[in-house]
């Protein structure tokens, strides 16, 4: 299985993604906030298999998380979470660098469909806006 960092401030989610993934059978570190989770993946020389981390957070914010990873450890797949569209929209002129984005709330399926996904490099199924309006 994996190594896994999750940066998330909020603690009920944070809780919730640290069980889903440990129980699949994942080694988890979780820091609430992306100037731990910087410093952690620092303290460990980079050696995490995926990054998932929130977009908005306090003190240091999943996009400079991310920019700060890839560039330091471009082997380090990172995934994102966001509930903000906004925030998504942050995050798309990263895609050389991010694996996705997935929208919060989440389920535990889709969150580790995800993980599994972005773990096996399997490439993103982008679905067009009037495709979506069509999608139940």
């Amino acid at each position: 299985m994996a190594r896994i960092l999750v940066a998330e401030d909020d603690p009920s989610v944070r809780a919730f993604v640290v069980s889903a993934l440990t129980m699949k059978g994942h080694e988890v570190v979780a820091e609430d906030d992306g100037g731990l989770a910087a410093e952690t993946m620092d303290a460990e020389a980079g050696r995490f298999d995926l990054l998932l981390t929130d977009i908005k957070m306090p003190v240091m914010d999943g996009i400079a998380l991310a920019l700060q990873v890839g560039a330091a450890y471009p082997d380090v797949t990172i995934l994102m979470m966001t509930g903000f569209a906004d925030q998504r929209e942050r995050a798309h002129g990263l895609e050389a660098l991010i694996y996705d984005v997935i929208a919060k709330p989440f389920t535990l399926a889709d969150l580790l469909a995800k993980v599994d996904d972005a773990l096996a490099g399997k490439p993103v199924e982008v679905v067009s806006l009037a495709r979506q309006s069509q999608i139940p």
